[in-house]
């Protein structure tokens, strides 16, 4: 069993193009042994967002702090509080963003690629 504080694992920007204002943690990964999943902790800052992006895995997101907004492929603004969960299909074109005053985080568990 692998257990830690998210606190203690490192936070990296992300240095992408169309992000901006987003840093990610790896919660429980590869590094710790996890052969099918990977979950991972985002926050973006006021103003900041990911690209809009498609790839081909799923994901669930986990809204934990803040309110922040998931754009789908149509163009839709869902807004996310927290309490609230999301599941983005493989392929689907999507986009995290922050149009709020405060940071917001979310929890996003993937599959591992690397497997």
């Amino acid at each position: 069993m692998i257990s830690h504080k998210d606190v203690d694992v490192k936070e990296v920007v992300m240095d992408m193009e169309g992000a901006e204002g987003v840093v990610k943690r790896v919660l429980i990964g590869p590094e710790d042994g996890s052969d099918d999943i990977i979950m991972r902790i985002f926050t973006i800052g006021p103003g900041g967002h990911t690209p809009r992006h498609t790839h081909p895995f799923p994901h669930i997101v986990k809204w934990i702090s803040g309110r922040g907004i998931i754009i789908d492929g149509e163009g839709r603004e869902n807004e996310m509080t927290v309490g609230m969960s999301a599941f983005v299909e493989g392929g689907e074109e999507h986009q995290f963003k922050n149009s709020f005053d405060d940071d917001c985080s979310f929890l996003c568990i993937i599959p591992n690629l690397e497997k």
